[in-house]
């Protein structure tokens, strides 16, 4: 998965031919199909800040796209906060995507008075700032490499992924989750070839990673023989970097955090509960065999939300995870589109509107198919609306 999305040449995030976003790409999120949804994300974050800070205030965004989501968070902060935006920390591998982030935001750093800096990965970001830390990370956890593994009578054995004789198919069967359900098997997606070069194969006896991965957290420490699990350590440790950040600990060996240093918000695909067999791809807004045309396709697996919260639970305080739907009704989707459908100069505006924020909370759709899960320091330990909605 690293490989495929991150490879220097050839990796789907990396090539400056593949057209991933938009019509015209293999996906469309959610801050490109309305300016709204950055806004009240924003929204969320500056209601945070003003209830614990009036520091200057650094922006950090994780996988930030075309950079959409950020430039109307930005004009959010700018709008509620004065001059009070400082800086803005985008981590991004991708020098494709680094070159459209800079032309979409630098007009705006410009003309809030902030600066702009680019990072491989959020350890290469200070911990300790004097700023306020807000860290927004919108569909990056699901695109972190992950290891699969299975519970057998011989323990937590992984499956990997493996060459596949002319015989054989990549289709393995659907392990048991607890009564979780999993993603369709693959051979039921468009591009599955008859005989592709690859397969799964479960490895001979637990190996180290299965075994430490297996222990790694409570919950899957009981699960029953057959139960086959999707876990990303780097999903762990990267949370856990997020963590530190929004807390303000100057390393990590540091005492107690300060509790009103920071706030985050993660909006992905997934649920409170590991998944099994969610891993997918995804090219021109279908679902593919995800050993289809490597390099060219999205890859994509369910976040387990429970794990995130877990990495950071004695950093800060997490709220949720919530649907997208229920998030965003909760900060007035609603009344925001009612104002720019008044606004609007055309019935044809109007009704494009509408149909934006429809899609945002979809409940077939985005609206549950997205989690939103809420961080904020230690102090807030009471909730934060609208995770707090009855």
């Amino acid at each position: 998965m690293q490989m495929c999305l991150s490879h220097p040449t050839q990796g789907y995030y990396m090539n400056p031919h593949n057209p991933i976003f938009g019509s015209k790409g293999d996906f469309v999120t959610s801050p490109e199909i309305s300016s709204l949804f950055g806004e009240l994300l924003g929204v969320w974050l500056m209601s945070q800040w003003m209830q614990s800070s009036k520091q200057p205030i650094r922006l950090i965004e994780l996988g930030p796209g075309r950079g959409t989501l950020m430039q109307d968070v930005m004009r959010v902060v700018a709008r509620f906060g004065g001059n009070q935006l400082a800086s803005v920390h985008l981590v991004e591998t991708s020098p494709t995507l680094r070159a459209l982030q800079d032309d979409k935001l630098s007009p705006s750093a410009l003309k809030y008075g902030c600066t702009l800096q680019w990072h491989d990965s959020v350890d290469q970001i200070p911990l300790g700032s004097e700023e306020y830390t807000m860290v927004l990370a919108h569909e990056f956890f699901d695109a972190l490499p992950f290891h699969t593994i299975e519970k057998t009578d011989k323990g937590w054995q992984e499956i990997f992924i493996a060459l596949a004789e002319p015989d054989q198919t990549s289709v393995v069967q659907t392990a048991t989750l607890d009564g979780h359900e999993s993603a369709p098997a693959v051979s039921e997606c468009r591009g599955a070839e008859p005989f592709p070069r690859f397969r799964y194969v479960l490895s001979p006896q637990p190996t180290a990673s299965s075994t430490l991965l297996g222990l790694s957290s409570a919950r899957f420490r009981d699960m029953r023989v057959g139960s086959r699990l999707e876990v990303s350590p780097l999903a762990f440790k990267t949370m856990r970097a997020v963590g530190n950040l929004i807390a303000g600990k100057q390393d990590p060996d540091a005492q107690d955090p300060i509790p009103s240093r920071g706030c985050g918000l993660v909006v992905d695909y997934g649920a409170n509960h590991v998944s099994g067999q969610s891993f997918r791809a995804f090219q021109k807004h279908e679902i593919v065999d995800v050993f289809h045309a490597p390099g060219e396709c999205d890859l994509t697996a369910n976040v387990d939300f429970a794990y995130l919260a877990e990495a950071v639970r004695d950093l800060v305080s997490t709220h949720g995870p919530i649907s997208q739907a229920a998030f965003l009704e909760g900060m007035g989707l609603q009344l925001r589109i009612d104002s720019a459908v008044a606004k609007a100069a055309s019935e044809e505006n109007k009704a494009a509107i509408r149909e934006m924020g429809r899609r945002l909370v979809d409940p077939a759709g985005m609206g549950t198919e997205y989690m939103v899960l809420g961080l904020s320091g230690q102090a807030n330990k009471d909730g934060a609306w609208p995770f707090t909605a009855p």
